[in-house]
């Protein structure tokens, strides 16, 4: 293998913070954060939303994971261009035609 191409491949800590599950393996991740883990030593630490513990496809339980408000993180971003689609699927009320009371026939 060339010298100096590859990213540094170590042991970091991966945790689930909605389910307290955390565990140890290697990647090229280089978070801030630091964990102190079982055997005593210090590594660096990745919180994650969704891990096997908790995902609703391996629990075989459904529940709403919705930890960031996904509709007020979208308005905030494209702010009221998100709600044109709904005004114009909204069509303006017409008056129905009046039934004329001609006796022609």
């Amino acid at each position: 293998m060339k010298k100096d191409i590859h990213p540094d491949y170590h042991p970091v800590v991966f945790r689930d913070v909605s389910g307290e599950f955390a565990f140890l393996t290697r990647s090229t991740a280089t978070p801030s954060k630091t964990i102190v883990w079982e055997d005593g030593n210090t590594y660096p630490l990745v919180d994650i939303e969704i891990s096997s513990a908790t995902h609703p496809f391996y629990t075989g339980q459904s529940r709403v994971v919705d930890t960031a408000g996904r509709v007020e993180k979208f308005r905030q971003r494209y702010g009221d261009r998100g709600s044109k689609g709904a005004a114009q699927t909204a069509a303006p009320e017409t008056p129905a035609p009046e039934a004329s009371d001609s006796d022609d026939a």
